[in-house]
């Protein structure tokens, strides 16, 4: 989060849209580009996302929460991208989703993490299903419970629990068969 200055709103203003744009951008950006599984097709999801915003403000409705809101419309839009009848045309000559494309600031701890490992788990993420995905990196990157996941993925708490194990399970027998 941001540390207040003077030109933060005053409390109950609603937020400046270039703090919640610097305040967000970030995460829905890689959340796009994991769900997606493609740079540049996160970047453009993640722009109509921001878009989306902006029609919210002048429209005059103010969400209670910007975060969950913008999640939600992130996920709808990647949503609406991979049901387009383009996308898997798109996916044949799309650019491979790299480390570095959802990369955020590093911890000593991920440091550590060798550049091998690092690879054999994104092959490992690609190999989801786009549900599994969805699941994976809303409930373990993004840290929703897993009621939320389902509410804003419209599937069930045993569902979401469900395409996480899978998820999970399959990661680790890719890791497993690499070693």
């Amino acid at each position: 989060m941001r540390a207040p200055d003077s030109a933060d709103p005053p409390k109950g203003a609603p937020p400046d849209l270039d703090a919640l744009y610097r305040d967000h951008h970030p995460r829905i950006l890689r959340l796009c580009r994991m769900m997606l599984g493609d740079p540049d097709e996160g970047d453009e999801a993640a722009q109509e996302v921001f878009v989306r915003m902006l029609g919210q403000r002048r429209g005059g409705v103010e969400p209670a929460q910007w975060g969950a809101w913008l999640t939600r419309v992130a996920i709808n839009a990647c949503h609406d991208r991979r049901r387009s009848g383009w996308w898997k045309w798109w996916r044949r000559d799309g650019r491979e989703l790299l480390d570095s494309d959802v990369a955020t600031p590093r911890s000593a701890e991920d440091e550590a993490v060798t550049h091998e490992q690092g690879a054999a788990i994104w092959r490992g993420f690609r190999k989801l299903s786009p549900r599994q995905r969805e699941v994976f990196v809303l409930r373990q990157v993004e840290g929703w419970p897993t009621r939320e996941v389902g509410a804003a993925l419209k599937i069930t708490d045993q569902a979401v629990k469900l395409h996480l194990f899978r998820a999970v399970r399959r990661l680790r027998e890719i890791l497993r068969s690499e070693q």
